[in-house]
């Protein structure tokens, strides 16, 4: 079968033909249809991010497909079955195995390039923002980089929820993006004066932030007393780092949240909030944005989609059978 290979820390990543994996106890072997790209698929390439498994692996974190082979002992999923899977690692490529406790059935409602792209972006949001942050209704959501893969669900979800949702992003043509998502007010990463707009608007009660960097500090004024920021990602490259004694001023809180960390010490945390999801999907109050669908073979060109930052939303992967 055909698969992506990332070889060695730093590498460039390949497409090579490697042995069809069969399932062994508890798996289940995808036809894959496709894969949601992120943001630490880069880091992983790199060797940076903190779940990059030893290589050589093949890439691509979550995908959705057709299941055609059981391992023993399985017995909540059988062959023909649409699921979608957030494996960590083996998306990019014709065939993956992977543990069944990792897979959810997909809703009628659900294409695979849609569910491709579900579950890391929609779940790390609604994670954070309920089980994290406990966003309530009335409140004054910030999101900074607000069109990219999770701050567009954060924008889509926070209005769910019942927050003012401000979205922060670079130029119009991404704003436009996270207002058809709901945002109420949108400020432009590249021109304005991000603590000024924010406090102007009335502060931020929860910031939810996959930026880091200067955004970071700008938003961290803003904020209102007892506020919550949520530390998402870095794509800025800058680790933002926070003086304490600032917290203590204006009684603020600063939670981090991996989504992927859940499957390890509170499962249940996630796997409720991922059949929250998927009902409201299901109820057509969640409408995935998926920016660009590429062949396997252009794998390398929606990796660099996400390095320069010209994709909104998600970029899906399509493995055509």
């Amino acid at each position: 079968m055909r698969a992506y290979l990332q070889q060695s820390p730093g590498a460039e990543p390949n497409l090579q033909e490697i042995p069809r994996p069969d399932p062994g106890p508890g798996q289940l072997r995808l036809k894959i249809a496709a894969c949601g790209l992120n943001f630490a698929d880069l880091l992983m390439i790199e060797g940076r991010y903190q779940d990059t498994p030893e290589t050589p692996f093949v890439l691509g974190m979550e995908v959705a497909g057709t299941i055609d082979a059981v391992g023993p002992d399985v017995t909540d999923f059988q062959p023909g079955e649409r699921v979608a899977v957030f494996g960590g690692q083996g998306g990019l490529a014709e065939f993956g195995v992977f543990d069944a406790h990792r897979a959810v059935h997909l809703p009628d409602t659900m294409s695979f390039t849609e569910a491709a792209g579900f579950q890391i972006a929609y779940g790390t949001s609604h994670l954070a923002l309920d089980h994290r942050a406990r966003l309530q209704p009335g409140e004054t959501l910030l999101v900074l980089g607000a069109a990219g893969g999770v701050g567009l669900t954060a924008v889509e979800i926070g209005k769910l929820m019942g927050a003012t949702v401000i979205a922060c992003a670079r130029g119009p043509e991404k704003l436009e993006v996270a207002r058809r998502a709901g945002a109420d007010h949108l400020i432009d990463a590249r021109e304005a004066d991000l603590r000024a707009e924010v406090k102007a608007l009335g502060g931020a009660d929860v910031v939810y932030d996959a930026v880091g960097g200067e955004q970071f500090t700008a938003a961290f004024r803003a904020c209102n007393p007892e506020a919550r920021i949520l530390t998402i990602g870095f794509a800025s490259g800058e680790v933002p780092q926070i003086k304490a004694n600032h917290l203590l001023v204006k009684n603020l809180t600063v939670m981090g949240l991996y989504w992927g960390g859940y499957l390890t010490f509170r499962p249940e945390a996630l796997t409720g909030s991922l059949a929250q999801l998927f009902a409201w999907h299901g109820e057509g109050r969640l409408h995935p944005h998926v920016s660009h669908v590429l062949p396997l073979a252009r794998v390398a060109e929606g990796l660099d989609l996400l390095r320069s930052r010209k994709s909104t939303g998600k970029v899906v992967i399509e493995i055509p059978g």
